[in-house]
């Protein structure tokens, strides 16, 4: 029963999705039609997402980049690097793989450079960036995921949209890491050799050229919406069953039945006319703001499956869910994953953590709230 109670409390959203799906059973009896509103593709998709790039991380892919790092030589450098790789491969891996490839990085790099007094702040960079720059593709986040698979623009059309802000953010990150070692932009890191991650074994080279086929294969799915995904996803897990069947052991389901959950809330909270009313009348025209207040009770991913049904403006709605990751911990998932892996590294500082990352992630939000709100009158 501890084990049990441990759990929920690590996984909060979990048991808040489940009572939420049945709760609305009362608003909207279960039914065919009702699981018929369920968006498999998206389910689908996520799924192939995440155990692929469990594949990524067990083959660890990323060690190339990583090795990069030891050829910079100052803190300042070392953490732009460090930063800007988060709010790249966001962009392609999610941003809370992305976290988890340079999170312990970040920890392990300056610990062995003796200043750790970095740590904190840039871990919240980092946080920022892996919000900011996720933002930019469909696959970079589940909400962004979620909003393209329904929206039916193409991937460029997205693109284009949320590039604006992207650049805007990127630019302030920039900024933002060099107020932090202003009293010495070269500041020497001295890194022993040792810290860096070892080169791969050459004898897993077809493990890694099979993850990054499948990767490609699930980015075609999501960005060329097949009619044939189903096709698609099959093959895909046929393939990890036959090589590499273990990977699904890894798989986050907590993840995938959390938006299962909420899949069956805004589906039955839709169909029931009243309740439909009146989120019609509270989210149209105020998706921004909603979606950034929302977010901070549920976090955005459930709020972006609650929300959309009654939004006006998808573009608002997404940009809204993209900033709600800068204003709590609660606002994005991918912020719990940062805070979790600072306190394993660190027991007992998770205070230390959220009043560092809420000032840090504040003050960036007050900069990009209000041209966010702007650049999102425009139509998707």
């Amino acid at each position: 029963m501890r084990r049990i109670l441990a759990f929920l409390k690590k996984e909060i959203m979990l048991p808040v999705s489940i009572l939420a799906a049945l709760a609305s059973f009362a608003l909207t009896p279960p039914s065919k039609e009702l699981f018929s509103e369920i968006d498999w593709r998206t389910l689908a998709t996520l799924f192939l997402m995440l155990t692929v790039l469990e594949g990524f991380k067990k083959e660890a892919i990323f060690t190339p980049l990583l090795r990069l790092s030891g050829k910079i030589r100052s803190a300042a450098g070392l953490a732009l690097f460090l930063v800007f790789s988060v709010f790249f491969t966001s962009m392609f891996v999610t941003n809370d793989v992305s976290l988890l490839i340079f999170v312990p990085l970040t920890i392990l790099l300056f610990r062995a450079a003796g200043k750790e007094r970095y740590v904190l702040p840039l871990l919240a960079m980092e946080n920022i960036a892996a919000v900011r720059g996720s933002l930019l593709t469909p696959f970079g986040s589940p909400q962004n995921l979620f909003i393209f698979g329904k929206s039916g623009v193409s991937a460029g059309r997205f693109i284009a949209y949320m590039a604006p802000l992207c650049v805007l953010s990127g630019a302030l990150l920039v900024l933002f890491v060099l107020f932090l070692f202003r009293k010495d932009l070269k500041e020497a890191t001295d890194l022993p050799d040792e810290a860096f991650p070892a080169s791969l074994p050459g004898e897993r080279r077809w493990v890694r050229i099979l993850y990054l086929s499948l990767f490609g294969a699930v980015l075609f799915m999501i960005v060329s919406r097949t009619p044939f995904w189903l096709p698609v996803a099959g093959g895909v897990v046929l393939l990890l069953l036959i090589f590499d069947r273990k990977v699904f052991l890894k798989t986050d389901y907590v993840l995938l039945i959390t938006f299962l959950c909420f899949f069956i809330f805004s589906a039955s909270v839709s169909k029931n006319p009243a309740v439909a009313g009146f989120l019609t009348g509270a989210v149209a025209g105020r998706e921004y703001f909603v979606s950034i207040l929302a977010s901070q009770v549920i976090s955005n991913v459930p709020a972006a499956i609650v929300l959309y049904p009654f939004a006006e403006n998808r573009g608002a709605l997404l940009y809204g869910l993209d900033s709600a990751g800068l204003v709590t911990i609660i606002g994005s998932l991918a912020s719990v994953i940062n805070y979790r892996l600072y306190v394993r590294e660190y027991p007992g500082k998770g205070g230390r953590f959220i009043k560092v990352f809420t000032w840090i992630s504040l003050l960036f939000f007050a900069l990009v709230v209000l041209p966010g709100y702007f650049i999102s009158k425009r139509a998707l």
